[in-house]
């Protein structure tokens, strides 16, 4: 599929021209606590996964402005701070330490490596200072030095270049210049994700100490299973959140992919129905909401958390709860949304629940990540067209351009507003794109491309397409082998039914290897979703 990629002929890039962009009045948020660990919570739902709890209750709203927060608000108008904050890199079970990695963030290339010598993961500039090379391309030498193989110059974890093998010994010891040395961001590992600080200033050194990532109780609860997940989205960062907000899309969009709860009234196939969400509160740092069935959080500017259970313990609320055996079941949906740059974004998913636990011990990552890739198909082209057409009219003009009348767009239309009044309704990649410039759209096929969007970035299905691979070879071989075993033996005496065995067995490893052939690409590479014909 590679091959076929690469001799895809792609238009050429087309500029967008935003309308001119409108004020939107804004209600007055009330603040949160800025560095508490449980802070924000909003509603979550009982869909799977991909949705949040809803309720049944029909509830319109006259028009289409944001639902109100309640009284007491203050007037905080403080500007989201894109760089003073913890970005997800990775989850670690997917990355190999033997080799680094590459990956963009905030607009910032990063290059991911694990530091045998201080036995940690570093986040360092993707750039050898030498002639610009990727380090990511690089490898790790015998002596735990990240190498850049373009003319051998080796860093340590701190970025100070330990080897110039143009040097001369006699000669200064070139490599201690300062500008030999390769910036280095900070980083941790919390819930088993890399994250790091976007800002390699020396100040920031020790911004741990003070500024955490967020905290998701659940995530460090052993009693909780919680496989993660991640993939390359081939639109913005604002649209992946928007939608990962909005449970109204789930029987659509997704129509026979998710378990959605029937409504007490059906009006069409699919089982829409009123939806009733609160927004509690919205600040700078995000918002919380509640619906009937749970909480939802945006802990900006990554984090959509939907849960049973309350982020902060002073936010419970009496929200109906199930009865009998089903009361102490617990579920999360927990959402990371990473911008990349304009038009690209990068998620990372994870559902912990305290039942069901053993399933998730048995059944590997990637039988999961099968229908998980295969919701995130079914909306994706709606997606990517959506944001151009959000682009064309100004982001900041989306409440004017969108008719949002009803409350199940509530937690769309907050998290636009925080956009819009914190962020000016954009990322603010420091001048290093042009806004109004998106990728062009790529053949279907490459849109859809789940190979280098997930498999390759994920531990599990790369190992699994690797051993699918393997054996569909293995099933061809035999099937040969066999037709030669007929072959051999044909002037050898040979029961009826033994040749008859030996036949079925062939046509089976044949047709066994086409099947596996088909599943391999369907699965790893290429599944179109055809909504017509759902």
């Amino acid at each position: 599929m590679e091959a076929a990629l690469a001799t895809c002929t792609l238009p050429s890039p087309r500029i967008l021209k935003p309308k001119p962009r409108f004020r939107c009045s804004l209600p007055n948020p009330k603040p949160i606590s800025p560095n508490s660990p449980t802070f924000k919570s909003p509603p979550p739902s009982k869909s799977n996964l991909f949705t949040t709890a809803v309720s049944s209750s029909p509830a319109v709203a006259p028009t289409n402005s944001p639902p109100e927060p309640e009284p007491g608000s203050d007037s905080s108008s403080e500007k989201f701070d894109w760089y003073a904050n913890w970005y997800p890199v990775m989850p670690i079970c997917d990355l190999d330490k033997k080799v680094p990695h590459g990956k963009r963030v905030m607009g910032i290339d990063v290059v991911v490596w694990w530091d045998r010598n201080e036995s940690q993961w570093k986040v360092m500039d993707d750039t050898c200072p030498h002639r610009l090379a990727p380090l990511s391309d690089g490898r790790i030498d015998q002596w735990g030095r990240l190498q850049c193989v373009y003319h051998g110059w080796c860093f340590n974890g701190k970025g100070d270049c330990k080897l110039i093998p143009q040097a001369p010994p006699d000669g200064p010891p070139v490599h201690t210049f300062k500008q030999a040395c390769v910036a280095v961001y900070p980083s941790t590992v919390q819930h088993e994700i890399l994250w790091f600080w976007p800002n390699s200033d020396p100040k920031y050194k020790n911004v741990l100490e003070t500024n955490k990532p967020p905290f998701i109780p659940e995530l460090e609860d052993p009693s909780f299973t919680k496989l993660v997940a991640n993939r390359d989205i081939p639109y913005g960062y604002d649209v992946l959140v928007e939608n990962l907000m909005d449970p109204a899309h789930v029987p659509y969009a997704h129509y026979g992919l998710m378990r959605v709860g029937k409504p007490k009234e059906k009006v069409d196939r699919e089982g829409g129905k009123p939806l009733e969400i609160t927004v509690k509160r919205l600040d700078n740092e995000g918002f919380f909401a509640r619906q009937e069935w749970g909480y939802a959080n945006f802990i900006a500017p990554c984090v959509y958390r939907a849960s049973t259970e309350p982020l902060r313990e002073e936010d419970k609320d009496s929200i109906t709860s199930e009865k009998g055996p089903l009361k102490n079941r617990k579920l999360s949906l927990i959402f990371i949304c990473i911008p990349v740059s304009p038009g690209r974004s990068r998620l990372i998913w994870t559902f912990p629940r305290n039942f069901g636990v053993a399933i998730d011990k048995i059944v590997p990552r990637w039988v999961f990540h099968i229908g998980q890739n295969k919701i995130l198909d079914s909306d994706l082209h709606l997606l990517h067209v959506e944001e151009r057409k959000i682009l064309e009219r100004g982001p900041e003009n989306w409440q004017k351009a969108c008719f949002i009348p009803t409350k199940s767009d509530a937690l769309v239309v907050t998290f636009r507003r925080w956009f819009n009044k914190y962020s000016g309704a954009q990322v603010d990649w420091r001048g290093k794109y042009d806004p109004s410039l998106l990728p062009p759209t790529p053949p279907r096929e490459q849109l859809f491309d789940r190979y280098w969007s997930h498999v390759e970035n994920c531990s599990s299905c790369k190992k699994a397409h690797k051993y699918l691979n393997a054996f569909e070879v293995i099933l061809q071989i035999a099937s040969v082998a066999l037709i030669g075993v007929m072959a051999v033996t044909k002037q050898i005496a040979m029961s009826n039914v033994a040749r008859s065995v030996v036949v079925v067995a062939a046509v089976l490893s044949f047709a066994a290897s086409k099947w596996l052939s088909q599943f391999i690409y369907k699965t790893f590479h290429y599944h179109d979703y055809n909504h017509a014909l759902v």
